[in-house]
């Protein structure tokens, strides 16, 4: 073959030899920050190898094989001639060429096929050497199979929507290839690379898995872990702007109720408002809910990320088709390692406990534009002064749009996997709903950076204009030098203008991680 990179190979490799990654693993594969190498260890070769053999010797000898010499799922029963098992992966994916909704982008596909690949590194999935380095070769080029987003049940596994990759390595359908919506043929023969034919259990081993959930609970869980860092930040902005006692987040005080996760996330305020602690005699001992706990409502999504991270990284780090196939104990074992169970359960509980974040900042923000709550601030947070302050309205659509947002955020928290539907003839009869779960929990996601932008513009607003009112605050280092960049980010908001560009342009920076937040 004759290949040609389109540029530049990043410095770092993720290597597929059978050992864990991690979910950023997967997260930098995904961002094309570092590149997918399959392992040329002599060990990993023959593992692979060995499976496959076993396959062909039991071929030769007439065993029966679920889904290589029989027909899929229901249709085990259906005996395939022998000169049509060479065919019988092809079936598979085509008949599955059903999926709708929109196409995954190109950070979820790049994260697919990085899943999945790992997934058949395992060894155990009865694939030769060629499939495994047709996959390095999609991520490498950055050939994106265009993979619709709806049409899995969670088990078999993600069935349809992997059936637009395997489909694509053997040259069928589309892909998204240099900004552009092509034929997978076109663009294979352009790079000179051959289309797979499939070996017998391929189909299968391609499509029989939770790769697609997987890869989105991927990058689902690094975006929450974000967010619960800037939704801490923005609370310690927002307690500053509300006149707010800094005392609610006392050491002592969260010495006795033994939570990680609040522990945290008060310590983290701690050091954010170190520099300006309110006087213990004010006359307002208690700040509303939203605020003195705020360490509560954030502390559940922060001592929820590690357990949900374990869920997750143990199934990228399964093999999670059917059957299995033991090379060394020449072996093949029927199971169900297809079923997402876990990612559905990570994904469902992740949504909540994000949307309810987002209420918590959706609350912080209704008081923070109330006169009657906001201690002094000006109504809707307007900058405008004078007989202008009567025409201008500041962030008061800002706060209907954020709470419309929180309001789709918190009624797509009903959890997918109760859902469960039999299907496939009652073969499928209890289904994961995996791969719902995940896509319901990213757009959760969207909602709730959407809520995080607006509400940087609002902290952004509160808090200069909380120095109008009371002279200039002791910032801490961390909070000045957040407050001096979404200053230049977004100027002080006077006359009435509209805001949308500066929430799109906040959304860009929150998605790639541009403030470095709390360490570790």
């Amino acid at each position: 073959m004759s290949l040609s990179l389109q540029s530049l190979e990043p410095e770092r490799s993720v290597y597929f030899d059978g050992s864990r990654l991690t979910l950023e693993d997967v997260c930098a594969l995904s961002r094309r920050e570092c590149s997918a190498e399959l392992s040329t260890s002599p060990e990993f070769l023959r593992r692979i190898s060995r499976g496959a053999e076993f396959l062909d010797r039991l071929l030769a000898e007439d065993g029966v094989i679920y889904g290589v010499t029989t027909g899929y799922g229901d249709s085990c029963t259906v005996t395939i001639p022998p000169r049509l098992v060479p065919e019988l992966p092809h079936h598979l994916y085509t008949y599955h060429g059903c999926g709708a909704g929109r196409f995954l982008t190109p950070e979820e596909t790049r994260a697919v096929l990085a899943t999945r690949l790992a997934s058949l590194a395992q060894g155990v999935s009865g694939v030769g050497m060629a499939l495994l380095r047709q996959l390095e070769l999609l991520l490498r080029h950055d050939i994106l199979p265009l993979i619709p987003a709806e049409g899995s049940v969670g088990a078999s596994g993600d069935l349809t929507p992997l059936s637009y990759v395997a489909a694509v390595l053997c040259g069928e359908r589309e892909v998204w290839y240099r900004g552009a919506r092509r034929p997978a043929a076109e663009v294979l023969a352009q790079l000179g690379i051959k289309p797979l034919r499939l070996r017998p259990k391929e189909g299968l081993a391609i499509m029989n898995g939770t790769a697609v959930m997987t890869a989105l609970a991927c990058l689902a869980w690094e975006r929450a872990e974000y967010l619960c860092q800037l939704a801490t930040r923005i609370t310690a902005f927002n307690v500053l702007a509300s006149a707010g006692n800094a005392h609610h987040f006392d050491e002592a005080l969260f010495a006795v109720k033994p939570h990680a996760g609040p522990q945290r996330v008060a310590a983290r305020l701690r050091v954010d408002l170190t520099a300006d602690r309110p006087s213990r005699n004010e006359k307002r001992l208690q700040d509303r809910y939203s605020l003195r706990c705020a360490p509560h409502v954030i502390g559940v999504l922060e001592d929820a990320l590690p357990f949900f991270r374990t869920q997750i990284e143990n199934e990228l780090n399964s093999a999670n088709d059917n059957p299995i196939i033991d090379p060394d104990g020449e072996r093949v074992l029927h199971g169900g390692h297809f079923y997402g169970g876990h990612i559905a359960f990570a994904m469902d509980s992740l949504k909540n406990a994000v949307a309810n974040v987002a209420d918590l900042l959706d609350r912080q923000l209704a008081l923070l534009v109330d006169s009657r709550f906001n201690h002094g601030l000006p109504p809707n947070l307007s900058g405008a002064t004078g007989e202008r302050a009567a025409i201008n309205h500041g962030l008061k659509a800002v706060q209907i749009s954020v709470s419309a947002w929180t309001a789709e955020a918190l009624k797509q928290t009903l959890p997918a996997s109760i859902f469960s539907r039999s299907t496939e003839c009652h073969n499928q009869d209890k289904v994961s709903m995996g791969t719902i779960a995940a896509r319901d929990c990213l757009r959760v996601l969207e909602l709730s950076e959407q809520v995080v932008a607006a509400m940087l513009i609002a902290t952004r607003q509160g808090v200069a204009l909380r120095q109008r009112v009371d002279g200039e605050l002791s910032l801490g280092p961390a909070l000045s030098a957040m407050q001096a960049d979404l200053g230049k980010r977004i100027p002080l908001v006077e006359e009435d203008r509209a805001l949308d560009r500066e929430l799109q342009g906040l959304l860009t920076a929150i998605r790639a991680r541009e403030w470095r937040l709390y360490e570790a």
